[in-house]
């Protein structure tokens, strides 16, 4: 018996190259039936390969046995829990899967002349429409295809108004507890990065931005609610600095979950906006995408948008008569230009469109409703347990969608680190929160329990992790050496990152 379980174990963990043999083949082409022509005649001799390609050789029940086994061997939403901060990992719609795989969504060619494209150029209008009522901007474009993507249109037209303005300013503001890719777009723009300081209530220290809010700043980009899932008390404080030494509001459109249909970006003064709509409007993420993340601007911000843009145009195309149509507008001589190829990823555009029409307005504003609910339900929860003695809350205050732990008492009480502690989570089948952001909060576990989960959900989660903390005062190995049951196990990071095989071997 042990025997066969070890063969079987060692055939899981073949990789699809060792599976291969000679030979096998998962499909025969037919025989060509159209006159054969010289490989010369359809390919240059230098563009041709030396050698075969090295693919493996393998029967369709190999691929397909394969590869489901490798699915099975992922966590995933439709497996368990997977409050994951900041990134809103909620239940997506399959409704919504169904509708972006109709044929004339999935099937439609990227190249497709506009007047032959109508159906889904007025979807993306539409969907433009709504976005710039959730963020409370007029314009939007869809370009971007993912959150940083988006950040880095918005710093790119900051730079191209204060441009027009005949202003070169050469720094951007970020508060310390900004997402990674705030300062890694900012450095990539071209800009200088300087950090603000946080308050001891978990805003932004207005006295710090008073401070290095001058004449060369270009922009502060901000999160509302921020990392720490808190609202800026002082925004309106915020804007009229920002804007007062000439620079523009730009937000990060990550926490936008919080306060969809509650408050908008645009009314608390903000020019610039992103979307996640793989956060927000439950475009399936991780895996590498696809995603978007299209920006709203407001009227100052509009001439610079990317080009093409979507827009409507009274009468029809050609003649001018009948109803309006929907085409690609490539004359805006103010624009920065286009951000990648075609018009951006429009099965992501379906599914939020179908999300957003699903719900309305007031159905948004229950989804951010539900998240924040949940979230101060789930942190109530955990300090009923006890855990907060051991991980206290970063911030005594209500939070929204999001909350901060710090594991500071935990590895010093229990000699067990957040990192242990999310490890061995997922011997409970819960997939672990972000650990160790953000950076300014020492030990950090960042949850983000979403709309999407029950009460009860909820309540296994915060048993779980008491029960965690309970063995770890029995004993903390049992934390430090998990997980136990995952196909792999605890892997030594510090030498993956410094030493990654990325070949396969031949």
């Amino acid at each position: 018996m042990t025997a066969r379980w070890f063969i079987a174990a060692a055939d899981d963990e073949l990789t699809i190259f060792e599976r291969s043999r000679a030979g096998r083949r998962a499909f025969v082409a037919p025989a060509i039936d159209v006159p054969e022509r010289p490989l010369d005649e359809l390919l240059a001799p230098e563009l041709r390969r030396s050698e075969p390609a090295r693919l493996p050789e393998v029967s369709e029940p190999e691929i397909v046995r394969h590869f489901n086994r490798l699915s099975k061997r992922n966590f995933d939403l439709d497996t368990g829990f997977y409050p994951l901060g900041s990134c809103t990992m909620k239940h997506n719609p399959k409704l919504h899967e169904r509708v972006a795989a109709l044929p004339g969504h999935s099937r439609l060619h990227p190249l497709q002349d506009a007047a032959r494209a109508q159906g889904a150029l007025e979807l993306m209008w539409r969907l433009q429409e709504a976005l710039g009522e959730i963020a409370g901007l007029p314009h939007v474009s869809l370009q971007p295809s993912a959150g940083s993507h988006g950040e880095l249109a918005g710093v790119l037209l900051t730079r191209a108004f204060h441009e027009e303005h005949g202003q070169r300013r050469t720094k951007v503001l970020t508060p310390d507890t900004a997402h990674g890719t705030n300062p890694a777009t900012v450095t990539m723009a071209g800009y200088e990065v300087v950090k603000l300081g946080t308050d001891e209530a978990g805003n932004v220290d207005l006295d710090d931005l008073r401070e290095k809010a001058d004449e060369d700043v270009a922009c502060l980009m901000l999160t509302n609610p921020s990392t720490l899932g808190l609202f800026e008390t002082g925004i309106e404080q915020i804007a009229e600095i920002v804007h007062g030494v000439g620079a523009t509001l730009y937000y990060d459109g990550a926490n936008l979950n919080a306060i969809m249909g509650i408050c908008r970006p645009g009314d608390m003064g903000f020019d610039i906006v992103h979307f996640n709509l793989h956060k927000s409007f439950t475009q399936p993420h991780g895996g590498g995408g696809p995603g978007a993340g299209p920006i709203a601007v407001s009227d100052r911000i509009e001439p610079f948008l990317p080009r093409p843009q979507v827009v409507r145009r009274d009468g029809s195309p050609g003649n001018g008569a009948g109803g309006p149509f929907f085409d690609l507008d490539y004359d805006r001589p103010k624009s920065i230009g286009r951000l990648r190829g075609f018009q951006g990823n429009y099965g992501v555009f379906v599914r939020a469109y179908a999300y957003i029409r699903s719900l309305g307005a007031l159905g948004l504003r229950d989804v951010s409703e539900t998240a924040v609910l949940n979230a101060n339900y789930l942190l109530a929860r955990l300090r009923r347990e006890g855990v907060l003695e051991y991980l206290p809350s970063a911030h005594d205050r209500l939070c929204m969608h999001e909350f901060v732990l710090s594991g500071t008492p935990m590895k010093r009480e229990l000699k067990c680190k957040t990192l242990d502690l999310a490890k061995r989570l997922l011997d409970y089948g819960v997939h672990p929160p972000t650990v160790y952001f953000p950076l300014i909060v020492d030990e950090a576990l960042l949850v983000e329990p979403t709309e999407t989960e029950t009460k009860e959900t909820l309540d296994r989660f915060a048993g779980i992790v008491a029960q965690i903390l309970r063995e770890a005062r029995e004993d903390p190995e049992i934390a430090r050496g998990a997980p136990y049951t995952t196909p792999v196990r605890r892997l030594d990071e510090a030498s993956a990152a410094r030493h990654p095989v990325i070949r396969q071997p031949r």
